[in-house]
């Protein structure tokens, strides 16, 4: 797949609502029947934990130079929820996620 508009975030940084840096994007997943992207996946910087996390497009604002997530500050990134799969993921899955940063976007 390709990004047929707006920028492609694989390889910014992304930033937390205390405007650190809290990894880098390094993949979009896409709903194949929908091909929407419905999650930007990224790498923890060290620091912030380690791993890959996942979040919904919607609670990501891609810019130019950054990818915001507005909802979590930089100290809530570790404990977002990973998932089993590298290639999918599942119901519950995606409620624990979604979950997280919503109430980020309320708590933290």
């Amino acid at each position: 797949f390709i990004v047929s508009a707006g920028r492609d975030p694989r390889g910014l940084p992304v930033l937390a609502k205390d405007d650190l840096v809290v990894g880098h994007v390094t993949d979009m997943w896409v709903d194949l029947p929908e091909h929407l992207v419905r999650y930007v996946e990224f790498e923890l910087a060290e620091g912030f934990g380690s791993g890959k996390r996942l979040v919904p497009i919607g609670m990501a604002r891609i810019k130019n130079k950054w990818v915001q997530i507005a909802s979590l500050a930089s100290k809530d990134f570790s404990n977002v929820p990973t998932i089993a799969s590298d290639s999918q993921i599942t119901k519950l899955e995606e409620e624990k996620v979604s979950a997280y940063y919503g109430g980020g976007a309320l708590y933290s």
